[in-house]
């Protein structure tokens, strides 16, 4: 009694079998095949990055990404006395705000002002604000009461070179002419110097010089005008004068 329970003991030990453990778990997909495949019409150039770690130059309008510890001058307006008449006529928008008396350097905040008295004038009207110059010139102060010497200065704010007859704003929209001119009227007010109101397809300006009234940009370019001789004009004032009575 006891060998037959022991054989069949034995019989049923020799029976198991113990599976591989990759059967209990189907095995993972290559790892090329897991790969999502990229679109056909994804195309990237080979000379574009798909990333790049330098940061960014480029600031707002009235205050550039550049380093305020680099001291700057100065300087003063390019006025395009020259022949050049970039920047003084309306190119985007359907009204312009020229400024007309002299060139000036204008800060960040006055500029800043001047457009959010043109928001609030215009407010619920569908137009486009266009800015024609940026803040890029740092402005640095000693302060007051503070002896000659020992350095440029601290820097104070962001300004921007305006030469004569520079466009400052243009604005776009389903406005009318007269709303338009009461805002750029105001602006103007918050603004340093004397500005005027222009439309676009208006002469453009070489210096201080409007292209209108026969004068060309060739004429101007002339170091000097001929003129009549002394003698001959002379002689066709006497010609064209009436007799003694």
């Amino acid at each position: 009694m006891k060998h037959h329970a022991s054989s069949a003991l034995l019989s049923a030990f020799q029976a198991l079998r113990i599976s591989p453990a990759a059967a209990l778990r189907p095995s993972l997909a290559p790892a090329s095949s897991r790969l999502v495949p990229r679109p056909s019409s994804f195309t990237v150039a080979p000379h574009v990055r798909l990333f790049s770690a330098t940061a960014t130059h480029a600031g707002s309008w009235l205050e550039p990404r550049l380093n305020r510890k680099k001291k700057m001058m100065k300087g003063r307006p390019r006025v395009p006395t020259g022949g050049s008449t970039k920047g003084t006529t309306v190119v985007w928008g359907d009204y312009g705000l020229r400024m007309w008396d002299h060139h000036r350097r204008i800060s960040a905040a006055q500029l800043k002002l001047a457009e959010d008295t043109i928001k609030k004038r215009l407010r619920g009207e569908k137009y486009r604000l266009y800015k024609r110059v940026a803040c890029n010139v740092g402005v640095f102060v000693s302060g007051n009461e503070m002896r000659m010497g020992k350095g440029k200065g601290a820097f104070d704010h962001w300004a921007t070179r305006v030469a004569v007859n520079q466009i400052v704003f243009e604005i776009k929209g389903n406005l009318h002419e007269q709303v338009v001119r009461d805002a750029f009227r105001l602006a103007g007010i918050k603004l340093p110097g004397q500005y005027e109101f222009v439309k676009k397809g208006e002469p453009p300006v070489v210096g201080i010089t409007k292209l209108e009234g026969g004068i060309t940009l060739e004429d101007l370019k002339r170091p000097r005008k001929r003129l009549p001789d002394v003698d001959t004009a002379a002689t066709e004032s006497s010609a064209s004068a009436p007799p003694p009575s």
